[in-house]
């Protein structure tokens, strides 16, 4: 037997002109060779691909309107913000315009605007509201409703006056006491609505009016004549300008039988007037002190009765009528009881020094009896004596008073 070659591949005999296989040996040095020269490859054709992409560039048309757009361009030039100089931590916070050394315009004045201040002004006037709450227009009625009146108050649209607020009392024939063309002061009482509209009255300004007409009496002292209409447990009910008036019983010279007043005309005085809560209450007995308080002045010398001494002064009677003698007008000097200069039912002289006729109130001073300070506590009988003589010294301090 012959030897057998261990090899399979030398047992292959080739047949005709075929070639035996060729093996294909690839190292790991190879691999990575190949490797680094396709990476460079690709880099190459990116960065060839940017370079083209650089050099075209696009054709730029310029118009008429380029040359402003440059010339904006190089204005703005000086607030553009330098890239290179920006940290984090001014990306973070906004750009302050005020930081650059520029002059920089951030309005318009009037005069690059075609502006006419006059028709503004026209424009304003013409749409502004007319008629506000508890504003007095005159107006002329320009139509009448069964429910009501129309008034021109000048407005873009009419006021309107409800029936019930046309005039004070009740209206027995409507159309006869107000006619087109009646020209009235009325009172707006409330402001326009949509459409243009206010309501008005002339009820509420009657009102207003007497209200104002007895706040001027009070004030002055002034007594006026009423007719009582009804009464109640409480006292007497009249009417004053249209105003509901009431007289306590307890303000009555004889309050006992006050029922039989109802029809009478007495003579009464303001205690309270107070338009906003509509009270106003008289009096029948302030109206007698008033009435005797017109017969005084100031820098007069009275006599009169001490009715009591209060911590404060000394109340005086005047016949009827009652003053006040303050502490702090009592004397000029330093006293520690007031009981130590008056006493009640004692008789004493001073001076009128104040005449309130709205508070019913007479103010007294003895003080200016005195020659010198303390005076009246050292020599009380001496100041009474001489009051009448020393009362004509201060006669020209009350002049230049009442002048005032």
């Amino acid at each position: 037997m012959g030897v057998n070659n261990k090899n399979p591949q030398d047992n292959i005999q080739p047949k005709g002109d075929k070639k035996p296989l060729q093996v294909l040996h690839i190292s790991k040095k190879d691999t990575q060779k190949k490797s680094q020269e396709i990476h460079n490859e690709q880099t190459n054709s990116q960065e060839e691909f940017k370079k083209e992409n650089i050099a075209i560039k696009p054709q730029v048309i310029k118009n008429y309107s380029v040359n402003e757009i440059e010339d904006s361009n190089k204005t703005n030039e000086n607030f553009d913000i330098p890239q290179q100089d920006l940290t984090q931590q001014d990306l973070n916070r906004p750009y302050n315009f005020y930081e650059q050394n520029t002059d920089f315009q951030l309005e318009r004045t009037v005069d690059e605007f075609d502006f006419d201040e006059r028709a503004f002004l026209e424009a304003l006037n013409a749409n502004e509201p007319i008629g506000a709450t508890g504003e007095t227009i005159s107006g002329k009625v320009i139509a009448i409703e069964s429910d009501g009146l129309y008034v021109d108050i000048g407005g873009k649209a009419p006021g309107y006056m409800p029936k019930k607020e046309c005039c004070l009392g009740v209206i027995t024939n409507f159309k006869e006491k107000f006619s087109l063309g009646l020209e009235m002061e009325v009172l707006v009482i409330k402001e326009q609505n949509a459409d243009g509209m206010v309501t008005v009255s002339a009820r509420a300004l009657i009102l207003r009016q007497s209200w104002e007409k007895v706040s001027s009496f009070a004030k002055n002292g002034e007594l006026i004549d009423v007719l009582i209409n009804g009464f109640n447990r409480g006292g007497l009910t009249c009417d004053v300008d249209g105003l509901r008036g009431f007289i306590p019983r307890s303000q009555l010279e004889d309050g006992q039988d006050h029922e039989s007043f109802v029809g009478k005309t007495i003579k009464v005085s303001f205690l309270e007037v107070n338009p906003e809560a509509r009270k106003l209450v008289l009096s029948e007995k302030k109206a007698l002190l008033v009435s005797k308080f017109k017969s005084l002045k100031l820098g007069q010398l009275i006599e009169g009765e001490v009715l009591a001494v209060k911590p404060y002064g000394f109340f005086i009677d005047l016949g009827g009528a009652s003053g006040l003698l303050h502490q702090s007008s009592l004397t000029n000097g330093s006293i520690r009881s007031l009981r130590e200069i008056f006493r009640e039912g004692e008789i004493i002289k001073a001076l009128i020094s104040e005449i309130d006729l709205e508070k019913g109130r007479i103010g007294l001073n003895t003080a200016l009896l005195e020659n010198s300070a303390g005076e009246l506590i050292i020599d009380k009988q001496k100041v009474m004596q001489e009051a009448t003589e020393r009362a004509l010294k201060t006669k020209a301090l009350f002049d230049k008073k009442q002048d005032k």
